[in-house]
Formats: C-alpha cells, sequence, structure tokens
C-alpha cells in the first residue's frame, strides 16, 4: 500500500515531525507486520530517524549541518542560491525504512521520523509511504 502525505514549511531548515501521518498511513493500510518506507520527494529536503523529546537535538542538527554546509559558497548557489540545501539532503538521505510490528512503527520510545526541510519555507511538500506486509 502507498499513500503520499502532504503539508507546509515554516522556516527555511527545520525538522518536521511526521511520524503521526506516517502512522496514520499505517492504520489506514491495514498491514500489521512487514515494512514502512518514508521517502521525501525533491533535491532539497530528506527524512530522519531522530530524537522526539528534546527540540534541542533538531535545533542542533540543523546548527551542526550549517556549520559542515554553509550557505553561499558553493558552484550551484550561482544557479538559484541553495548548494547547501543539495548537498545536506544528500548528506542525510531521501529516506528512511522502519520496521512494522502488530500494526506499530518499530520505533523506540525516544525516535520520531522528521522531515528535513532544507529549502523553505514551502506551501506543500510531499512525502511517499509505503507499508509492505511480510505476507
Amino acid at each position: 500500500m502507498r499513500d503520499t502525505i502532504h503539508f507546509p514549511t515554516h522556516r527555511d531548515q527545520e525538522l518536521v515531525d511526521i511520524t503521526r501521518q506516517v502512522q496514520t498511513v499505517v492504520e489506514r493500510s491495514g498491514i500489521r507486520d512487514g515494512l514502512v518506507h518514508v521517502y521525501a520527494q525533491g533535491a532539497t529536503a530528506a527524512i530522519m530517524i531522530q530524537e522526539n523529546w528534546d527540540e534541542s537535538v533538531q535545533e542542533d542538527v540543523i546548527a551542526f549541518l550549517a556549520k559542515q554546509i554553509p550557505k553561499g559558497v558553493w558552484r550551484h548557489d550561482q544557479q538559484d542560491g541553495n548548494g547547501d540545501a543539495h548537498l545536506k539532503a544528500g548528506l542525510v538521505g531521501p529516506s528512511e525504512t522502519v520496521p512494522l510490528s502488530d500494526g506499530t512503527l518499530g520505533l523506540s520510545t525516544w525516535q520520531n521520523l522528521f522531515f528535513c526541510e532544507f529549502d523553505g519555507p514551502r506551501d506543500r511538500r510531499s512525502v511517499v509511504v509505503t507499508v509492505i506486509a511480510d505476507r
């Protein structure tokens, strides 16, 4: 089963918790055991599993990537000014796969799924969620 979730982003760079939307897709699928693949559409976005309790962790991710991959120094910036966003998205990666057990995402207590916006804000971002049954 496959579905696409859509949502806006509000800042230039941010991590958006999409765990609840992904779990809703899982529930609609009726699949109890298998895998859930979460894929960010867009060359300047990514998916990350990260701590969900303390928002400072998400802010630290953005700050770390900004230090490692600064704005305004890349060849692609001459095209549209978002060279850093492409590099960050490529480094983090466009997808994550999570086990599905008894209808629940196999994340630990402190893990959630995050959409990584590196070139926002955007009116509409899209994430493809594919639920695959064990049998």
